[in-house]
Formats: structure tokens, C-alpha cells, sequence
């Protein structure tokens, strides 16, 4: 019986319960000290989940993991545990998945550059493993609930904790519950809940105790249970020991409990306390390595039996396993440290993993030895290919502290830094880096060195930085490289606004003779050469389009030049194509950043409720894979909506409290919130930042110049506004997209000298709009300003058919402000009644509103003939999942069935504009 645990047993209870009866998914962490009870807890989940009536849902299969501090270096070491009673089902995944697993797991070992063009190669693995692990539980609770237990999760390695918690953070309807035990630091399950657990009560204690008929005596039990402290491990060991110095002992209690176990191990036979030191030394309890390394000392496995009996260890056929962690480490660090050195050198000896052997000889290894060092990096490769790059960091380092020559420990310093990064810790990333470069003065490893603490300036939202250091050390590095250090610093520099190094990456892929369109085109933007700077960037999306998919970088560039450009046409395009991309391939880690370009593209299309379903998939992504930090800068494509709306409560929620970047996308969304309430001295304001600011060459700068054009004319400021004209009218002079174009005409009507110029300006930018068929918003505008001017020269009549049009756009974007002004102005022609209905009228209720983000997104795919299981492989969800969300969005559609559902009207507010 547990004592003490009534809350966290009923909540476990209904974790289980929901999964059998109602195939709720469910995920915790339970949290505590040592010898708190966790296991405990863990073995009650186990025997409630496998002993169950039929109406009770009957039994679940349970599956489980104990993490091992010396496998912590050892790449999905825990997932191979986890996953081994089912490894049979994994090739019944999707190819993507299914190659990824087999290659965690080691069946599927080999060197990165084999691996088929068009697989996405080792860099997947990170979180396709994750998604892997998602899929097979699904399919599994496709025969019956799941348990998954994993206890002491602190010591899992690195990749399979990853994989499990993306897992865990995406389940729903499956039926699958997972369950991490861990202590108080060494696991992160950010995104699930948690269960602190707490030290018993004096009266759970005295109950506890006396369950385990020990007999002390009543001076005794009050002083085991004062000591122990509430902990219920050394409630129990204080308990048996029968002695007080071991329990008196001013130590902290973890450190008193051990010291009551190495009391126990020390009254144990010489060849028995051997023997337990072979196994703490060998950590995964690996018989035959074990066995073979005990044989050369003398002893095996009848040398346990009394630690058997000391209720120490458990022996079985195949396995030896500590009853508690700190048995292990009181039989390990209580052993002499020559003992503890000649136990790993036998260990090593036997051992037959590669893996194992060098995790052995590292331990002994005291001085440089670069023997041992070539071993640690070969297992450092393994790891890596792996994708365990957490475990590769740590092998790297030591193969580096091992290395004898300086030059080849910079060299595997750098690679721990590079494999340290992509295992998502760019501060150790930096870190590492700056002690390689203090090591090597080799130009090309200088340069390597530089590409990594680049990645970690720009993850830390420092791009200029980062631009500085690519182009600084570019000429050290090979040619290729060189290439593409130059072209990822002039990208970097140009979001940051940054001219002069935008400059210095041209001139310097110039004198090397190479040339690069996207370069050249940034180049001559940045310096205000429109004319010269379009046409190169344009030439560069044409390239990208031109690439394969698999061809992921220049595609991705190719996505941020369109957006650039404002050609909303090739953004939409390859966007939509690249996500499809990297959804097939699993290629999770790119995959935020395509869809918050995807997303821009679908603001600028109209198509707002798909761009807040993208969104909220970039943010929900993100921080499924640890790119937490994305989420605000994602954040600023939904508060162009908001803005758009009127809705400023939604918009600074969307930027955050903190003062938006001068000049960045926050504050272009502040102006045009502005705009709309009629702030225009507060737009001004703002839009004289953006004016100045990195984006200002841009075509959201553009969109934003068009903004304060009508911010300085209404503001009486004509001089402001012919200034902003002026550069959005080079711009689309000079090659811009229709869209640019007619606002830039828009804009010249505002600015008009006569009526006859205001009319033809206004004509010429409602037929581009036309021609266009994109920018609804931009569009309704337009015809709101045209109906105005109409209505101002007294042509009410004719004012009415552009103003009824504007009023119509914007209700169905929900742009509230311009929809009561472009209807304010209708009333004032003299429009009355019924013919000007309120927005709330006009905006009836659009049945897709009542969806979630998610359900949006599964409910578009189903409509367009897509099975459960392909909506799932490309949303990252389990099909139970996909069925849920379905079960819950039939309803709010007034349908029942796929069938129906293919029969609504389902386009984008886009479309329909």
C-alpha cells in the first residue's frame, strides 16, 4: 500500500481510466528526491493499467524505460530500451519515420553522405524520431491502450528524452498515456504537467513502518521516523539498519541513506562487494559483458546471492538491476579508486560495443592518449549519425580533453560546438567555440568556428552580429564554403539592416569571381537602386523555383526573396511547396520558420484564418522541438491581423510588453492599427521608424510607405507624404508587383494637383487591383479612398459602387474600423436603412469561425479527399487525433459526415474576395 498518496494515485487513476473508456491521451511528470516514491508510483500505474475488468476497458499494454546515468552518452539508448518489445511494428510506419527510427535505434548505421538523395538525410532524425515514437504509439493503441513509463528520466540521454517529450506533447485521442519519473533537475518536460512529490506525513510514516512488521522499539521508531524526514526510502533503510550512527550522522539525508547502504555493502563478502562493483561500473546491466569481466577476477554470478538477500540487487536471466540508484552509486564511489579503474579496464576489455568499450576507457584514461581520443571521436560519429547529437557533444569534448596535439583538439571542440548547437544549446554552442578558437590559428577551422557562432548570433536575434562574423572570416574558408557564408551573411545583414556588410559580402563574391543574383540584388536595394536591385532578386526567385524541393536551402531563399518582392504569387507557391516538403520528409526543424513565411503569404492574400491556422502551427511546432524563442517573431504575422481588425489588445498581446524593435514588423502593425482608429500623428510617429528601419527597402516597408502617404496627408503634412511617395513610387517603377503599382497610384491620387489627375490615378489603381486579383486589403483601400474622393468632388453616385465594394472586402477580412468608415462614408452619399447594414449584420457568423486553428486545418484537408492517416503524417498527429478533431468540428459545420463536408464552401476569404 501507498501511503500518503491518495491524490497522486486518484489522478493517476484517471490518466488511466480516461484512456481505456473515453481513448484520452494523457502525459505527466512526476518529480521528486531520491527515495521519495516515484518508482513506486510508477509500479502502482503499472499493476492498475495491466489488472482491469472488461468494463473497465480491460488491460493496457504498458511499455517501459529506466534511464541509466552511464548510458547518458549513448544516443536513443533509452528509446532502444523503450522500444524493444515492439520493434517488429516499426516498419509499418511511414517510410520517413520508419527510416528514421531504424536509424536511431542502430539498424541502420552508416555514414551520413549514404543516406538517398531526397530523404532529408541525418538531419531529420533530431525530431522525426520524435514523430516516429508518436505514430507507433497511436498504431499501437490501435489494439488497446498504451502505458509508457519512463522512470528516472534525469539520466535518459539526450536524443530519447527529446523523442519522448515531443511525443508526449502531441498526444490527444489515442489512448496513450506516458508517465516520467524524474528528480528535482537534470529533465525538462516544459508543456506537461507536473506532480511535485511531497514527503509523507509522521502518521503516514508510523503507518508505513509498521506494515513492514520491523519491531523496533517505540524510542526507536519516533527517532527513524524524525530522521528519515518524510522520505520514504529512508524511513524504510533507516528502519532495517537497527544502528542510529548511520541515521544521526549530520549529513544531508540523501547522503545519510547512502551512508547506510555502504554500511550494508561493507558487512558483504570481498567477492560479493567485487562483483556488486562490476556491476554499478558496468551501469546498463549487461550480462555478457559483465559475466566476461568477472571471470577475469575470479567471481560470477553465485557471488550476488547475498547481496540477493540483502535485498541490494535483483538478478534475473538477463539482467542485473540496483533496487535503487543510490545502492549503485553507494557501491561505486564507496570502492577505493584503483579498484574502480582496474574494474573498468576488464569492463572495457569484454566489452564488444565500440560504444561501451570507449564510455570504459575514457573513465580510466587519466592523461592525453590520442588512441583513446580517435576511439571517443569514431563513437562521436556514430552518435551523430544517429542524430544524437546531445550524446556527440559530450564524446567530442572528450575526445578533445584526450587529444594530444593542440590542433586536433581545436578541431574537436569545434565539432562538439556544432554538435552541441544542433542539439538546440546554442549558449554551449558559443562557448565551445571560443575555447577552439583560442587553440588553432588554421584559417579554415577559424572559419568553420565562425559559421558556428554565427548560428548562435542569429538564434539570439542578434543578425547583424552574425552577417559581421560570416563575412570577417568568409576569405579564410574553401571556396564552396566561402560562397555560402557570404550569401547567409549578406541574408543576415539585410534583415538587420545593415548596409555595409551587405556591401562587403558583394564586393568580396566579386573579386573572387563568383557571382550570386540574391547578393547582388540585396546590395543595390540597400543602397536605395531599385531599378538595378529588383530585377537580381527577381532573377534569384526564378532560380529557386527552377530548384527540386529536396534542394531545401536555395527553395527556402527563394520563399524569403518572393516575400522581399512582394510577389505574393511565388511566395504562396513555394512556401506551400516547401512545408508539403518537409511534412513528407519529416524535416522538423525548418519547418517553423517555411510556415511563418507561408503564413506572411497568406496575410497578404486575404486568406487570414489560414495564416492564424499557420501560425499557430509554426508556434505550436516550435515549441515542440525547443525553439521557443520563434514564438514572438512568428507572433508579428497574427498582429497584422489584429491590426487589421482593430482589435489592439489582441495586437500588443501578439508583440509582447517589451518596446518592438525601430522600424520592425511590430511597429508597422502599430502604425496601421493607427491608421485604422485614426491616430495619425501616432502612425506618422511610427512610420517614420519603419522609414528608417531595415525593412524600409522592402515590400512590407513599401505596403507600410503607402501607409504614411495617406497617415501624412489626413495628418495636414504634405511634405511627409510626397517624401514617402516618392520611394514607393521608385520602387514600383522599377519592377514592383501590381499590387505596388496601384498603391503606388493610389497614393499619387492623394497627392493629387487636379481633379482630372486625382480620376485617372484612382482609375488606373482599381484596374491594376483588378488585373491583380491579390491584396484584398490593400485593394478595398483603394476603393475606400476613391469612394471618399468621389463623394468629396459631390459624385455621390458614383461614389457609392467603390465604397459598397470596399465595405464588402473588408467585412469579410473583419477589418472592423475601415468597415465602419468605408459605411460612415456611405450614409454621408446618402445610402440609408437596409442598404447600409452594420457590421455585425454583414459579418454573419462564417461557420469555419467556430473552428480551432487545428480543426481548421484537418477539415480542409478532409474536404479534399485526404484519409485520417495522410492528415496525420502531414500535421504531425496520430490519425485517433485527426478523428478527434473531425468528431468535434462536424457539429460546428451542421455536417455529420467526410461526404458532406466535401460539399461546403470551404475556400479562403481570399477567394471569395
Amino acid at each position: 500500500m501507498l501511503h500518503g498518496r491518495d491524490i497522486e494515485l486518484a489522478w493517476l487513476s484517471q490518466l488511466i481510466t480516461e484512456a481505456r473508456v473515453d481513448g484520452r491521451s494523457g502525459a505527466a511528470v512526476l518529480r521528486g528526491e531520491a527515495g521519495i516514491g516515484k518508482s513506486a508510483l510508477l509500479e502502482w500505474a503499472a499493476e492498475e493499467a495491466t489488472h482491469a475488468p472488461p468494463e473497465a476497458g480491460g488491460d493496457m499494454r504498458v511499455l517501459r524505460v529506466t534511464g541509466f546515468e552511464a548510458e547518458r552518452d549513448i544516443a536513443f539508448a533509452g528509446l532502444l530500451q523503450l522500444l524493444w518489445p515492439v520493434r517488429d511494428r516499426i516498419d509499418g510506419l511511414p517510410h520517413a519515420q520508419a527510416a528514421a527510427l531504424r536509424g536511431a535505434l542502430g539498424a541502420n548505421d552508416r555514414p551520413a553522405d549514404d543516406v538517398p538523395a531526397g530523404t532529408g538525410g541525418v538531419e531529420q532524425n533530431r525530431f522525426a524520431c520524435g514523430l516516429a515514437v508518436l505514430t507507433l504509439l497511436a498504431e499501437l493503441a490501435e489494439d488497446g491502450p498504451v502505458l509508457c513509463l519512463v522512470d528516472d528520466a534525469q539520466w535518459l540521454d539526450a536524443a530519447t528524452a527529446e523523442a519522448l517529450l515531443f511525443a508526449a506533447r502531441r498526444l490527444a485521442a489515442e489512448g496513450v498515456v506516458m508517465l516520467f519519473a524524474a528528480r528535482e533537475d537534470g529533465f525538462a518536460g516544459p508543456g506537461l504537467p507536473e506532480t511535485p512529490l511531497s514527503r509523507l506525513t509522521d502518521a503516514d510514516a508510523e503507518r508505513l513502518l509498521a506494515e513492514q512488521r520491523d519491531g523496533l522499539p517505540p524510542d526507536l521508531r519516533t527517532r527513524v521516523v524524525r530522521e528519515s524526514e518524510g522520505n520514504p526510502l529512508a524511513l524504510l533503510e533507516f528502519g532495517s539498519a537497527r544502528r542510529t550512527p548511520a541515521i544521526l550522522t549530520p549529513l544531508p539525508l540523501a547522503e545519510r541513506v547512502a551512508a547506510a547502504f555502504r554500511a550494508r555493502i561493507a558487512g558483504l563478502p570481498e567477492k560479493s562487494r567485487l562483483m556488486l562493483l562490476l556491476a554499478a561500473a558496468e551501469g546498463r546491466g549487461h550480462m555478457p559483458t559483465l559475466l566476461a569481466a568477472a571471470a577475469t577476477f575470479g567471481v560470477g554470478l553465485t557471488d550476488l546471492e547475498e547481496a540477493e538477500r540483502a535485498r541490494l540487487v535483483e538478478v534475473t536471466g538477463a539482467s542485473i538491476r540496483f533496487r535503487h540508484p543510490l545502492i549503485r552509486s553507494a557501491t561505486y564511489h564507496g570502492a577505493v579508486a584503483a579498484q574502480r579503474m582496474t574494474v573498468h579496464r576488464a569492463l572495457a576489455d569484454a566489452s564488444e560495443d565500440p560504444d561501451c568499450r570507449v564510455r570504459h576507457l575514457a573513465t580510466v584514461t587519466l592523461s592525453p592518449d590520442e588512441d583513446v581520443a580517435a576511439e571517443l571521436q569514431d563513437a562521436a560519429e556514430r552518435a551523430q549519425r544517429r542524430a544524437g547529437f546531445g550524446p556527440a557533444a559530450t564524446l567530442y569534448r572528450q575526445a578533445a580533453d584526450l587529444s594530444p596535439d593542440r590542433a586536433v583538439r581545436a578541431r574537436r571542440l569545434g565539432a562538439a560546438a556544432d554538435a552541441v548547437f544542433r542539439a538546440g544549446r546554442p549558449a554551449a554552442a558559443d562557448e565551445l567555440a571560443a575555447q577552439a578558437e583560442k587553440l588553432t590559428d588554421a584559417p579554415d577551422e577559424r572559419a568553420r568556428l565562425a559559421r558556428i557562432r554565427a548560428a548562435v548570433e542569429s538564434e539570439r536575434g542578434d543578425h547583424g552580429a552574425a552577417a559581421r562574423l560570416l563575412v570577417e572570416y568568409a576569405a579564410h574558408a574553401t571556396p564552396a564554403d566561402a560562397v555560402a557564408m557570404l550569401r547567409t551573411g549578406a541574408t543576415y545583414a539585410w534583415t538587420a539592416g545593415d548596409a555595409a556588410t551587405i556591401g562587403r559580402a558583394a564586393g568580396l563574391l566579386g573579386a573572387s569571381g563568383r557571382d550570386d543574383a540574391a547578393v547582388r540584388g540585396l546590395d543595390r536595394l540597400a543602397d536605395g537602386d531599385y531599378a538595378a536591385g529588383l530585377p537580381l532578386l527577381a532573377q534569384a526567385v526564378r532560380d529557386g523555383r527552377a530548384t527540386a524541393p529536396a534542394t531545401t536551402d536555395d527553395r527556402v531563399q527563394a520563399v524569403r526573396w518572393s516575400l522581399v518582392l512582394g510577389d505574393d504569387t511565388a511566395a504562396l507557391e513555394l512556401a506551400t511547396a516547401e512545408v508539403a516538403h518537409r511534412r513528407r520528409e519529416g524535416l522538423l526543424g525548418g519547418l517553423p520558420n517555411v510556415l511563418e513565411a507561408l503564413a506572411q503569404a497568406q496575410v497578404a492574400a486575404g486568406a487570414h484564418r489560414d495564416a492564424e491556422a499557420t501560425a499557430q502551427e509554426a508556434i505550436t511546432i516550435a515549441r515542440d522541438i525547443g525553439m521557443e524563442g520563434r514564438e514572438s517573431r512568428i507572433g508579428t504575422v497574427r498582429a497584422r491581423i489584429a491590426a487589421i481588425e482593430g482589435d489592439e489588445e489582441r495586437l500588443w498581446t501578439l508583440i509582447g510588453d517589451a518596446a518592438p524593435s525601430a522600424g520592425g514588423p511590430a511597429d508597422i502593425a502599430l502604425a496601421l492599427l493607427d491608421l485604422g482608429l485614426g491616430r495619425y500623428e501616432a502612425a506618422l510617429q511610427r512610420l517614420d521608424e519603419v522609414a528608417q528601419g531595415p525593412w524600409r527597402h522592402s515590400a512590407v516597408g513599401m505596403a507600410a510607405a503607402a501607409d504614411q502617404v495617406e497617415a501624412a496627408v489626413r495628418a495636414g503634412r504634405p511634405d511627409q507624404a510626397r517624401e514617402a511617395f516618392r520611394r514607393l513610387d521608385a520602387w514600383a517603377d522599377a519592377g514592383g508587383p501590381l499590387w505596388a503599382r496601384a498603391v503606388a497610384l493610389r497614393s499619387r491620387a492623394l497627392l493629387h494637383d487636379t481633379d482630372a489627375d486625382a480620376e485617372s490615378a484612382f482609375a488606373s489603381a482599381v484596374r491594376l487591383h483588378e488585373e491583380d486579383g491579390g491584396r484584398p486589403f490593400e485593394r478595398a483601400r483603394t476603393e475606400l479612398l476613391h469612394g471618399e474622393w468621389l463623394r468629396r468632388v459631390r459624385r455621390r453616385s458614383d461614389a457609392r459602387g467603390p465604397l459598397r465594394s470596399a465595405a464588402r472586402l473588408f467585412d469579410r477580412l473583419k477589418a472592423a474600423p475601415w468597415a465602419e468608415r468605408a459605411r460612415s462614408e456611405l450614409r454621408a452619399t446618402g445610402e440609408t436603412g437596409s442598404a447600409v447594414p452594420s457590421h455585425q449584420q454583414a459579418t454573419a457568423a462564417d461557420p469555419l469561425d467556430r473552428l480551432t486553428p487545428q480543426e481548421l486545418q484537418v477539415v480542409r484537408l478532409a474536404a479534399e479527399g485526404n484519409s485520417s492517416r495522410e492528415i496525420a503524417a502531414q500535421l504531425f498527429l496520430s490519425p485517433r487525433t485527426v478523428e478527434y478533431h473531425l468528431y468535434k468540428a462536424y457539429p460546428k459545420l451542421g455536417v455529420s459526415s467526410r461526404r458532406q463536408l466535401a460539399r461546403l464552401d470551404l475556400e479562403t476569404t481570399a477567394a471569395r474576395a
